[in-house]
Protein backbone atom coordinates (compact mmCIF):
# COMPACT_ATOMS: atom_id res chain seq x y z
CA UNK A 1 0.00 0.00 0.00
CA UNK A 2 1.16 3.43 -0.40
CA UNK A 3 2.49 5.24 2.65
CA UNK A 4 0.43 7.75 2.23
CA UNK A 5 -2.78 5.80 1.80
CA UNK A 6 -1.40 3.12 4.95
CA UNK A 7 -0.61 6.65 7.26
CA UNK A 8 -4.49 8.33 6.50
CA UNK A 9 -5.84 4.50 6.59
CA UNK A 10 -4.43 4.32 10.50
CA UNK A 11 -5.02 7.80 11.38
CA UNK A 12 -8.65 6.34 10.86
CA UNK A 13 -8.46 3.91 12.87
CA UNK A 14 -7.43 5.78 15.74
CA UNK A 15 -9.50 8.99 15.28
CA UNK A 16 -12.37 7.81 13.55
CA UNK A 17 -12.88 4.46 15.55
CA UNK A 18 -11.45 4.02 18.23
CA UNK A 19 -11.62 7.70 19.62
CA UNK A 20 -15.82 6.69 19.00
CA UNK A 21 -15.76 3.92 21.19
CA UNK A 22 -14.88 1.09 18.56
CA UNK A 23 -13.48 -1.00 21.00
CA UNK A 24 -13.45 -4.78 19.76
CA UNK A 25 -10.09 -5.76 18.84
CA UNK A 26 -11.17 -8.25 16.44
CA UNK A 27 -13.15 -5.36 14.43
CA UNK A 28 -10.39 -2.81 14.58
CA UNK A 29 -8.07 -5.70 13.11
CA UNK A 30 -10.04 -6.08 10.38
CA UNK A 31 -10.91 -2.62 9.10
CA UNK A 32 -6.94 -2.13 9.20
CA UNK A 33 -7.11 -5.22 6.92
CA UNK A 34 -9.37 -4.33 4.69
CA UNK A 35 -7.73 -1.49 1.79
CA UNK A 36 -10.69 1.16 1.74
CA UNK A 37 -9.32 2.91 -1.42
CA UNK A 38 -9.66 -0.55 -3.63
CA UNK A 39 -13.54 -0.05 -3.10
CA UNK A 40 -14.40 3.71 -4.22
CA UNK A 41 -13.96 5.15 -7.42
CA UNK A 42 -10.17 6.25 -9.16
CA UNK A 43 -10.74 9.66 -8.48
CA UNK A 44 -11.49 9.49 -4.75
CA UNK A 45 -8.98 7.48 -4.04
CA UNK A 46 -7.07 10.15 -2.34
CA UNK A 47 -10.53 10.88 -0.26
CA UNK A 48 -10.73 6.81 0.87
CA UNK A 49 -10.03 7.11 4.12
CA UNK A 50 -12.39 10.45 5.21
CA UNK A 51 -14.55 10.65 7.98
CA UNK A 52 -17.73 9.98 5.00
CA UNK A 53 -19.64 8.38 2.62
CA UNK A 54 -18.48 8.31 -0.60
CA UNK A 55 -20.55 7.86 -4.14
CA UNK A 56 -19.70 4.50 -6.21
CA UNK A 57 -21.83 5.35 -8.83
CA UNK A 58 -26.00 4.34 -9.34
CA UNK A 59 -26.85 6.88 -6.57
CA UNK A 60 -25.28 4.60 -4.24
CA UNK A 61 -22.40 4.88 -1.24
CA UNK A 62 -19.89 3.31 0.68
CA UNK A 63 -20.57 3.71 3.99
CA UNK A 64 -18.30 6.09 6.55
CA UNK A 65 -15.74 3.88 7.88
CA UNK A 66 -17.32 4.90 11.46
CA UNK A 67 -20.82 3.00 10.40
CA UNK A 68 -19.10 -0.01 8.48
CA UNK A 69 -17.09 -0.96 12.06
CA UNK A 70 -19.86 0.13 14.92
CA UNK A 71 -22.12 -2.60 12.33
CA UNK A 72 -19.67 -5.31 12.60
CA UNK A 73 -19.07 -4.68 16.05
CA UNK A 74 -23.05 -5.04 17.24
CA UNK A 75 -22.85 -8.14 15.09
CA UNK A 76 -21.13 -9.63 17.76
CA UNK A 77 -18.85 -11.92 15.67
CA UNK A 78 -16.29 -14.47 16.76
CA UNK A 79 -15.28 -16.05 13.32
CA UNK A 80 -17.71 -18.73 12.97
CA UNK A 81 -20.79 -17.31 11.75
CA UNK A 82 -22.54 -17.69 8.00
CA UNK A 83 -23.47 -13.94 7.69
CA UNK A 84 -25.87 -12.28 5.29
CA UNK A 85 -25.48 -8.89 4.04
CA UNK A 86 -28.38 -7.17 2.44
CA UNK A 87 -26.50 -4.09 0.02
CA UNK A 88 -23.52 -5.22 -1.51
CA UNK A 89 -22.60 -1.61 -2.86
CA UNK A 90 -18.85 -1.30 -2.91
CA UNK A 91 -18.41 -4.37 -1.55
CA UNK A 92 -16.35 -2.68 1.45
CA UNK A 93 -19.23 -4.13 4.52
CA UNK A 94 -18.90 -7.38 3.18
CA UNK A 95 -14.94 -7.72 2.57
CA UNK A 96 -14.36 -6.62 6.65
CA UNK A 97 -17.46 -8.94 7.43
CA UNK A 98 -15.34 -11.95 5.32
CA UNK A 99 -12.60 -11.11 8.22
CA UNK A 100 -14.72 -11.83 11.35
CA UNK A 101 -16.91 -14.51 9.72
CA UNK A 102 -16.91 -17.89 8.57
CA UNK A 103 -19.10 -17.30 5.41
CA UNK A 104 -20.90 -14.30 3.88
CA UNK A 105 -23.53 -14.23 1.18
CA UNK A 106 -24.35 -10.91 0.32
CA UNK A 107 -26.84 -9.23 -2.37
CA UNK A 108 -27.24 -6.28 -4.68
CA UNK A 109 -30.04 -5.02 -6.41
CA UNK A 110 -27.44 -3.05 -9.36
CA UNK A 111 -26.24 -5.33 -11.75
CA UNK A 112 -23.05 -3.02 -12.31
CA UNK A 113 -22.15 -2.72 -8.54
CA UNK A 114 -22.37 -6.90 -8.33
CA UNK A 115 -20.06 -7.32 -10.88
CA UNK A 116 -17.53 -4.53 -9.73
CA UNK A 117 -17.83 -5.73 -5.77
CA UNK A 118 -17.16 -9.33 -7.27
CA UNK A 119 -13.82 -8.68 -9.05
CA UNK A 120 -12.75 -6.39 -5.88
CA UNK A 121 -13.68 -8.82 -3.42
CA UNK A 122 -11.56 -11.40 -5.05
CA UNK A 123 -8.70 -8.97 -5.59
CA UNK A 124 -8.28 -8.52 -1.60
CA UNK A 125 -8.38 -12.08 -1.13
CA UNK A 126 -12.52 -12.31 0.67
CA UNK A 127 -12.71 -16.00 -0.74
CA UNK A 128 -15.62 -16.84 1.54
CA UNK A 129 -17.61 -14.10 -0.19
CA UNK A 130 -20.22 -14.94 -2.56
CA UNK A 131 -22.09 -12.15 -4.26
CA UNK A 132 -25.49 -12.35 -5.70
CA UNK A 133 -27.92 -10.37 -8.06
CA UNK A 134 -31.09 -9.70 -6.83
CA UNK A 135 -33.87 -7.85 -4.78
CA UNK A 136 -32.10 -7.95 -0.97
CA UNK A 137 -34.96 -7.27 0.51
CA UNK A 138 -35.93 -10.92 0.24
CA UNK A 139 -33.25 -12.32 2.16
CA UNK A 140 -31.29 -14.97 0.90
CA UNK A 141 -33.87 -18.20 1.53
CA UNK A 142 -31.47 -21.21 -0.05
CA UNK A 143 -28.35 -20.63 2.17
CA UNK A 144 -30.17 -19.62 5.39
CA UNK A 145 -29.88 -19.91 8.69
CA UNK A 146 -27.71 -17.49 9.27
CA UNK A 147 -26.22 -16.22 12.48
CA UNK A 148 -26.42 -12.61 11.53
CA UNK A 149 -28.06 -10.66 8.49
CA UNK A 150 -26.45 -6.97 8.41
CA UNK A 151 -28.74 -4.75 6.22
CA UNK A 152 -26.66 -2.04 4.82
CA UNK A 153 -29.39 0.26 3.03
CA UNK A 154 -32.64 2.35 5.11
CA UNK A 155 -35.21 -0.03 5.28
CA UNK A 156 -38.91 1.34 6.65
CA UNK A 157 -39.50 -1.87 8.77
CA UNK A 158 -37.87 -5.26 9.30
CA UNK A 159 -39.63 -8.05 6.76
CA UNK A 160 -40.44 -11.34 7.92
CA UNK A 161 -38.81 -12.50 5.37
CA UNK A 162 -35.54 -11.72 7.07
CA UNK A 163 -36.08 -12.67 10.48
CA UNK A 164 -37.41 -16.11 9.21
CA UNK A 165 -33.63 -16.57 7.97
CA UNK A 166 -31.93 -15.97 11.40
CA UNK A 167 -31.12 -18.80 13.30
CA UNK A 168 -32.55 -18.89 17.21
CA UNK A 169 -30.13 -17.05 18.61
CA UNK A 170 -29.01 -14.78 15.69
CA UNK A 171 -29.44 -11.26 15.44
CA UNK A 172 -29.98 -8.80 12.76
CA UNK A 173 -28.77 -5.25 12.48
CA UNK A 174 -30.21 -2.66 9.88
CA UNK A 175 -30.96 0.95 9.83
CA UNK A 176 -34.82 1.72 9.98
CA UNK A 177 -36.98 4.73 9.61
CA UNK A 178 -38.04 7.49 7.34
CA UNK A 179 -35.77 7.88 3.98
CA UNK A 180 -33.59 10.61 5.39
CA UNK A 181 -32.94 9.73 9.05
CA UNK A 182 -32.58 6.00 10.64
CA UNK A 183 -31.70 4.58 13.45
CA UNK A 184 -29.79 1.60 13.62
CA UNK A 185 -31.36 -1.22 15.17
CA UNK A 186 -30.56 -4.94 16.48
CA UNK A 187 -32.81 -7.37 16.49
CA UNK A 188 -32.68 -10.76 18.22
CA UNK A 189 -35.03 -13.22 19.62
CA UNK A 190 -34.65 -14.03 23.64
CA UNK A 191 -37.07 -16.41 25.71
CA UNK A 192 -39.36 -16.85 22.36
CA UNK A 193 -39.63 -13.04 22.02
CA UNK A 194 -38.19 -10.14 19.44
CA UNK A 195 -35.85 -7.89 21.28
CA UNK A 196 -34.98 -4.53 20.01
CA UNK A 197 -31.80 -2.63 21.11
CA UNK A 198 -30.58 1.20 19.36
CA UNK A 199 -27.43 2.46 18.29
CA UNK A 200 -27.98 6.03 17.21
CA UNK A 201 -29.12 7.90 14.33
CA UNK A 202 -27.78 7.00 11.10
CA UNK A 203 -28.08 8.33 7.42
CA UNK A 204 -28.13 5.52 4.48
CA UNK A 205 -28.91 5.23 0.84
CA UNK A 206 -32.53 3.80 0.90
CA UNK A 207 -33.72 0.35 0.02
CA UNK A 208 -35.87 -0.50 -2.96
CA UNK A 209 -37.50 -3.58 -3.98
CA UNK A 210 -40.68 -5.58 -2.67
CA UNK A 211 -39.88 -4.61 1.10
CA UNK A 212 -38.40 -1.33 0.69
CA UNK A 213 -39.32 2.30 0.40
CA UNK A 214 -41.43 2.40 -3.47
CA UNK A 215 -42.09 5.95 -3.70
Amino acid sequence: MDEDLAKAQERMIVEQLMRRGISDRGVLDAMRSVPRHRFVPPELVEHAYDDAPLPIGGSQTISQPYMVALICEVAELDGFEKVLEVGTGSGYQAAVLSRLAAEVRTVECIEHLCDRARVILNGVGARNVQVRLGDGSFGWPEEAPFDAIVVTAAMPGIPIALLDQLKPDGRLIAPIGEQELQTLVRIRRIKGHWQEEYFGECRFVRMTGKYGFTD
